[in-house]
């Protein structure tokens, strides 16, 4: 018998001691079935031993026996094992945790079903780099350390990117390509997959757990060389690693959304760092961390200054909707005479949204009341083509009232609009035009957002209606218009980077017209032309926005000029959420009165407790405490220290937001 440490993906910041015959062998990076309580469940060999350690709290004979090793080689290498204690200590997460989100869940392998052009290798040529091109290839394969590729939409930098792990493939190096969802990347991942062939291996959501471990083991093998796929990816077990590329760098789906809720950035970041390897980043529209970066000259930037395929960057046009008359619609005469004139000329319209729905919420004319989700404290949106009220946090959906639930009164109706809303205007505007909607509500079977993707690629629409989803990574060649309906939908949100997400869609989205020809054209429609993010993006002017919103960040105190951790109480029963809030805060406010005592240049604020601006999501009411420094590990210890002395109630769970992108 040898002596195992495993860890769980349990919320239990310890290893547990088992006992395996050597028969099973056992090893370090392997995955160990094991009884843990009254569940049976997998656990993650990080210690073998002889003997019992010294350290095990039980006795030899109360030990209990691994079920079965469920791997013949280690899934998990020493490189991942120490990144992954790195998360566990940064992201303030159990080590279980981090080595669970890293690995496939799969227990065997079956075949991968990837994307249909993954099959054999079909020969691209590489195209004939340009001056500024070549000029960022060279440093990039030249020097470890961080690199990013700024330029305005069509500019090139995929053929950089290419270009640079083909350098690393010839040197015998691995490389993993990130890019933000690979259903909206699809024209990427065709890229990669055409110019490596069988080398490549794609991650995605898409993948069974067993497909999922397939791919990993070819990663593992040196059968796949070029690993490209989402957040995830950035654990890929690349053996030789040499090149980490973070397509679309601002984007927020790098971020995790659970626990351990990791940055794929961030923790490229560390591990290029560790490996002394490259790592490159490209955006049209940086982060507003990256943009400061640069400035510090911590992260050097390359820039490409001209469209590459012929385009021009298009010429946009803002419509101030508050001094124009749509006639009850969303569409401006201004942005219906565009679309006109495109559709005569035989040229493709995208017309922009980031809201789905046929309105946005359904509101009293006479008292105001506006009908909320029971569950979640957010506005109810009207889907017209089931002619039912829906939550888009929780799916709670109910029938349409006919009278006001508040005082029965008969004057009811909507407010805002949607993508559906959008979509019948526009039939009822242009009823000769091919038209096709693309949002979470329209697309019900899987694979069907590539299918019309290509579908409008081919030219079988004319017009395109989309939320963020059609903001991103795309290119379309008869493309020669695009709306973006409403500006300012995503200002209104109580969130410190508001603003720049409002900018980088604007930006992104505007980047898809004319890439093919110079006279493209964008219609941005705002209730605010005046506001920064709106007026920038309008003229193209990325450096005054960045400039301005930095003065906006130093003066509020937010990132870069601090760093943050968002903790989320939340409970079913409201009282407990805020109590457990309370307590939290007086033991995190002690705790930072300890650090600033010892460390006269430390300051640290606790703000809060209080209601988070969406407060009620799937039952359970939340309450946040937003704690600021410009010391992270301040901040991370006082949170760790909570986390190891507070005894919270059973029904209270608390989420841990270490460097949060957003604070809904």
């Amino acid at each position: 018998m040898v002596y195992l440490d495993i860890v769980l993906n349990v919320p239990l910041k310890q290893s547990f001691s088992y006992t395996a015959p050597e028969a099973l062998e056992p090893a370090v990076g392997k995955r160990a079935e094991v009884h843990f309580g009254n569940r049976r469940m997998p656990g993650y060999i990080v210690g073998v031993h002889d003997t019992l350690p010294p350290t095990c709290p039980v006795k030899p004979e109360q030990i209990k026996t691994v079920e079965k090793i469920l791997d013949k080689e280690p899934i998990f290498t020493p490189e991942l094992l120490a990144l992954a204690r790195w998360m566990s200590e940064y992201y303030l997460c159990t080590l279980g945790e981090a080595i669970s989100t890293m690995l496939p869940s799969g227990r065997r392998e079956t075949d991968a079903g990837g994307f249909s052009f993954v099959d054999e290798m079909s020969g691209t040529k590489q195209p004939v780099l340009s001056g500024e091109q070549s000029q960022a290839v060279q440093g990039i394969i030249s020097s470890s350390g961080f690199h990013y590729l700024y330029g305005k939409t069509g500019s090139g930098k995929t053929e950089v990117f290419l270009q640079a792990a083909e350098h690393m493939l010839s040197s015998g190096k691995g490389v993993i390509y990130l890019v933000p969802e690979i259903g909206l990347t699809s024209q990427v991942i065709q890229a990669v997959v055409s110019r490596f062939g069988n080398t490549a291996a794609v991650i995605h959501s898409g993948l069974t757990p067993s497909q999922r471990l397939k791919e990993w083991k070819r990663i593992l093998t040196k059968e796949a060389r070029v690993v490209v796929g989402a957040r995830s990816a950035v654990f890929a077990p690349v053996p030789d690693l040499g090149l980490i590329i973070i397509d679309e760098e601002h984007d927020a789906s790098y971020k995790s959304g659970t626990t351990p809720r990791y940055h794929a950035r961030q923790v490229a970041m560390h591990r290029c760092s560790t490996t002394n390897i490259p790592l490159v980043m490209g955006s049209a529209t940086p982060s507003i961390e990256a943009w400061y970066l640069m400035q510090q000259g911590t992260i050097k930037r390359y820039t490409l200054t001209r469209r590459l395929a012929g385009g021009a960057m298009p010429r946009i046009i803002c419509v101030n909707l508050s001094q124009t008359n749509t006639k009850g619609g969303c569409i401006s005469p201004a942005l219906e005479h565009e679309i006109r004139q495109t559709l005569g000329q035989k040229k493709q319209v995208i017309l922009f949204l980031n809201r789905r729905g046929f309105t946005h919420f359904f509101r009293c004319q006479s008292c105001g009341y506006e009908l909320m989700c029971k569950n979640c404290s957010v506005p109810m949106t009207y889907h017209r083509n089931e002619n039912r009220l829906r939550c888009h946090y929780c799916g709670w959906s109910t029938e349409v009232p006919r009278v006001c639930p508040n005082c029965a009164s008969l004057d009811v109706g909507y407010a805002g609009f949607g993508t559906e809303f959008i979509e019948s205007e526009i039939n009822a505007k242009f009823p000769a035009a091919r038209t096709i909607r693309i949002d979470t509500d329209s697309l019900t079977k899987k694979g069907e957002l590539q299918e019309k993707l290509a579908d409008f690629e081919q030219g079988k629409y004319d017009i395109m209606l989309g939320t963020q989803m059609v903001a991103k990574g795309l290119n379309f060649k008869n493309l020669q218009l695009v709306g973006v309906v409403s500006a300012d939908t995503g200002l209104h949100m109580p969130d410190f980077r508001s603003a720049e997400r409002t900018f980088a869609l604007i930006t992104q989205v505007a980047g898809r017209a004319g890439r093919f020809f110079p006279d493209g054209k964008v219609i941005v429609q705002s209730y605010n032309p005046e506001r920064a993010p709106v007026a920038y993006a309008c003229s193209g002017d990325l450096p005054a926005f960045y400039e301005d919103e930095l003065v906006q960040r130093r003066m509020l105190g937010f990132p870069p000029f601090s760093r943050m951790v968002r903790l989320v109480f939340r409970a079913p029963d409201r009282q407990a959420a805020e109590h457990a809030a309370e307590d939290a805060a007086y033991i995190l406010k002690e705790s930072a009165l300890d650090i600033e005592r010892s460390r006269k240049n430390i300051l640290i604020e606790v703000l809060g407790p209080s209601e988070c601006p969406i407060e009620k999501i799937a039952m359970n009411h939340r309450q946040q405490i937003l704690l600021r420094s410009g010391s992270i590990s301040a901040l991370q210890r006082i949170c760790r220290h909570l986390l190891d002395d507070f005894k919270q109630p059973q029904d209270v769970y608390i989420e841990v937001d270490v460097d949060p992108v957003s604070t809904l």
